[in-house]
């Protein structure tokens, strides 16, 4: 059951007639308006490289989880649960919550009208975009819409692109990698419009969890680079050198280079962003980065002088801090270096697209970028020449290094696409990665045959609770009201895949 979400006259969402959330049957249409290399900031950024000491870029992350709890068991928005419910435990910060996702709509055009030069990247889950719509939230949705569509504001805003359902990679199937990808994108864009969405070109992973197994990892950046993503934010403590060693203080604030290798030897790569650790809240709440930028100045890649950028990322919501501090703090910062006379030279914010497309127009190479790889994986190679890697070989070193290195650990999904999804698994592969294979077993030679079985209301609603059973909220299944919903949404996902 699928709860049927008020009209709108802000949006044309064909789940108003369906009760489906847009998340799938424009495939082909959304490669070819996300894969492109044109400039998103470059052409209207107020910003240059010479002027810059250095930036910091800030982002906040948005979720509420899609529940199963409605007056007749329908699919809603937790955030839809804490209104109804407000005499339940912190329900009764709904509407505080409510207002942090939409209030970046009423600071961005305030301070810009104030003569600053503000930025924010934003990061909301589908589930989230999609509960605010089923709401009939049209007062969030049209005021986010302000300052994502209005060519005014667009300098001052970057969105991230993220996995639809908050699934955290390493915990996710590989096939389903991608179809959350994609999920996000062709809900993004039926939200916001193509042409929003093809000005998002970073990526914002779930809990910035970085899957270190070598082909979880390699299928991962892929599917990013063919949905057309041209960096990714990582945590610091989640990346080392090529050596094992950990990142250098100053590439902390440079941008690096992850590099995957699959364990057939086959390499990837793409453009990181460290997000520097610490307590992402209150570092963001209290806007440090802004702090810790005053304190760096320009590097060197290749031959290049940049200026340095400090990466952060923090819940937009959750916490007394981001409640009460950064809206305290965030409106403040701007003014202060606008009063300087710096709006747009010395410490400045900046945005992560932004930024590389700075620098890289000043003469940076990417190949320059220091190299990094995901944490523990130089201890694989180690073990098995990357030359002469086969999947045996590197299966044998994770197992003997599980064995023997209590350091060591590696996550993510094993099961690759020359196997058997079932087969063999029944009695140990968990509900999430069982309702996946069932999925992916039914459908996909359907839609090899034929693509546009993607737009059939069976697949979205199959494709809907595969993602839903994925969502990090679900991840650790323990007891109670939380083990209820994952049952019943891997109930219900299995009921419509046997059907």
């Amino acid at each position: 059951m699928i709860a049927t979400p008020l009209p709108t006259n802000s949006s044309a969402l064909r789940e108003i007639t369906s009760g489906l959330p847009d998340i799938s049957g424009r495939e082909a249409e959304i490669a070819l308006v996300v894969n492109h290399n044109e400039p998103v900031f470059l052409p209207k950024t107020n910003l240059r490289v010479e002027n810059m000491t250095a930036g910091f870029a800030c982002a906040l992350h948005m979720h509420q989880p899609t529940i199963p709890a409605g007056a007749n068991g329908e699919l809603i928005s937790n955030l839809q649960y804490m209104f109804e419910h407000s005499g339940e435990g912190d329900n009764h910060n709904a509407g505080v919550f409510a207002w942090c996702y939409s209030r970046l709509g009423d600071f961005i055009p305030d301070l810009v009208k104030k003569g600053c030069n503000p930025r924010i990247m934003l990061d909301y889950s589908g589930n989230l975009l999609w509960g605010l719509q089923q709401m009939g939230r049209e007062d969030i949705i049209n005021n986010l819409k302000g300052i994502t569509c209005d060519p005014q504001y667009q300098p001052y805003v970057e969105w991230l692109g993220t996995m639809w359902s908050h699934a955290v990679v390493p915990s996710t199937p590989i096939p389903d990698i991608k179809l959350q990808i994609q999920a996000w994108q062709h809900y993004f864009a039926a939200v916001f419009g193509d042409d929003a969405l093809k000005r998002v070109k970073g990526f914002s992973p779930p809990e910035m969890h970085l899957p270190n197994h070598p082909d979880t990892l390699y299928e991962y950046i892929k599917a990013l680079k063919e949905c057309g993503y041209r960096w990714l934010m990582v945590q610091e403590h989640s990346v080392e050198r090529l050596d094992g060693s950990e990142l250098w203080h100053d590439d902390k604030y440079v941008p690096n280079r992850l590099v995957a290798r699959n364990s057939k030897g086959e390499t990837i790569r793409i453009t990181a962003l460290i997000k520097t650790q610490g307590s992402d809240t209150k570092l963001v709440a209290q806007m440090q980065p802004y702090h810790e930028a005053k304190g760096r100045g320009k590097q060197t890649i290749g031959n290049v002088t940049v200026p340095s950028c400090v990466t952060q990322i923090a819940d937009g919501e959750n916490g007394g801090v981001m409640m009460n501090e950064f809206p305290r703090d965030f409106p403040l910062v701007w003014p202060e270096i606008k009063d300087n006379g710096q709006g747009t030279a010395g410490v400045v914010g900046v945005h992560g697209t932004e930024y590389l497309e700075l620098i890289e127009a000043a003469g940076v190479n990417p190949e320059d970028y220091p190299p990094c790889q995901a944490i523990h994986q130089h201890k694989i190679w180690q073990r098995v020449d990357p030359n002469n890697a086969t999947p045996e070989a590197v299966e044998q070193a994770i197992q003997e290094l599980k064995s023997t290195d209590h350091q060591f650990h590696i996550d993510g999904a094993s099961w690759t696409d020359d196997l058997s999804w079932v087969k063999g698994y029944e009695n140990v592969l968990e509900p999430m990665n069982q309702l996946s294979a069932m999925f992916h077993e039914k459908y996909d030679p359907l839609v090899q045959q034929d693509p546009s079985v993607t737009k059939r209301s069976d697949y979205q609603a199959a494709l809907l609770y595969t993602m839903l059973v994925e969502t990090s909220c679900f991840r650790y299944w323990g007891q109670g009201t939380w083990t209820d919903y994952a049952r019943e949404l891997y109930s219900r996902g299995e009921k419509l895949l046997k059907g």
